[in-house]
């Protein structure tokens, strides 16, 4: 039986959301979930006349889980991560059989930060879940029931949702066929005839993005009430100092048919132009690059030292704009890659290289402060 690397991931889930986890949890699996948190209702005192996106009645509550669960009903959760703001702050852990709440956990810690992005990363190891929060060891917890019964994710809270994803440890066998994306609509690649390739747009120079390290972005001014982001709405992110711009990153067992990575991230406000490169060795097997000055998102592949013919047409309108957040996907297949931004297919690029398993490297440099990287 063949499974994919990756699971595809979900992008802008709505709260409360559940959803599938394809084929179990497993030993080895990886769930990282990012969002930000909402302030309380005590946090908008005073805030007459505004229109606010979330219910008081629903911030009163100001707790957030995240649970590990059979089916959809809620009887039989094999770990419940509560993360409650109360009394100081502190942290929740159980389980739940048929029904019925086991003995608490508690860790009088809080690791999350009211309207603050975070990350949430749990590994599925065969003793328990290794819980990290913010790329920090958190916390531990032992199974008590057979993690492989789990078949559904749910979370809930004042919170908002900007991407779940899944990540495999243990390498498995891979079939090269698409999988389903579970984008908030569904997606839909346009048809090529066979054997037919993309139209060349001409030659032209290719941009170097400069060497430069982005500089903090100010979210929350000197405001004492932030409003929580409106639903549908992705939500302010800070700049990650795991991820210095350039960004360079291995590229495990490199690139085969179903491989994907995924690289989210926010354009710098003023942003003039910044790179997406698949490396190998010292050529670039696939270079993406979203121009701002020329309102262009540029493919190319550089051998040995020498760019290629560049290609630039695009199904619609620019998807990256400045001083937003965004998300990358791409998807190896067989003859090219495919790209998506925000749950919306940019493009196929068809393979110059073809030594996938070569291509070892990932590059982000330029005008951009990455948020997340999965590869």
């Amino acid at each position: 039986m063949a499974f994919f690397d990756t699971q595809a991931p979900y992008m802008n889930p709505v709260i409360p959301f559940s959803g599938t986890i394809q084929g179990g949890l497993r030993e080895g699996l990886q769930i990282t979930i990012q969002g930000i948190i909402y302030y309380t209702a005590n946090d908008f005192r005073g805030c007459v006349g505004r229109q606010m996106a979330v219910s008081f009645q629903s911030l009163r509550t100001y707790r957030i889980t995240v649970n590990f669960q059979t089916g959809h009903s809620g009887d039989d959760i094999a770990f419940h991560f509560n993360p409650r703001f109360e009394d100081g702050g502190y942290v929740v852990c159980n389980t739940k059989q048929k029904g019925h709440w086991g003995p608490e956990e508690r860790k009088m810690q809080m690791p999350l930060q009211k309207a603050r992005p975070f990350e949430l990363c749990f590994l599925v190891q065969n003793s328990g879940f290794k819980v990290m929060v913010n790329k920090s060891l958190f916390t531990q917890y032992s199974h008590r029931v057979p993690y492989h019964l789990v078949d559904t994710l749910a979370v809930n809270g004042s919170l908002q949702l900007s991407l779940i994803t899944f990540q495999n440890n243990f390498a498995a066998p891979v079939q090269p066929v698409f999988s389903t994306m579970q984008f908030s609509q569904p997606i839909q690649f346009p048809r090529n005839p066979r054997g037919r390739k993309p139209k060349s747009q001409g030659i032209r120079p290719v941009y170097q993005a400069p060497m430069w390290q982005a500089q903090t972005i100010q979210i929350l001014h000197n405001a004492s009430v932030q409003m929580p982001p409106a639903p549908g709405i992705q939500p302010v992110v800070y700049p990650n100092a795991a991820y210095p711009i350039p960004f360079f990153t291995n590229i495990p067992n490199g690139f085969y048919p179903s491989k994907s990575i995924i690289i989210s991230g926010t354009v710098m406000p003023n942003a003039y132009r910044f790179h997406i490169n698949l490396r190998c060795g010292i050529d670039v097997a696939f270079h993406l690059n979203p121009r701002f000055d020329e309102y262009a998102v540029v493919r190319n592949t550089q051998i040995n030292s020498s760019w290629g013919r560049e290609e630039r047409s695009l199904p619609g309108k620019m998807p990256f704009n400045r001083g937003q957040s965004f998300t990358v996907w791409i998807l190896c297949e067989n003859h090219c890659f495919k790209v998506v931004v925000d749950g919306q297919h940019l493009c196929d690029y068809w393979h110059r290289l073809k030594d996938l398993q070569a291509i070892t490297r990932l590059e982000v440099a330029g005008d951009v402060q990455l948020t997340h990287v999965q590869t």
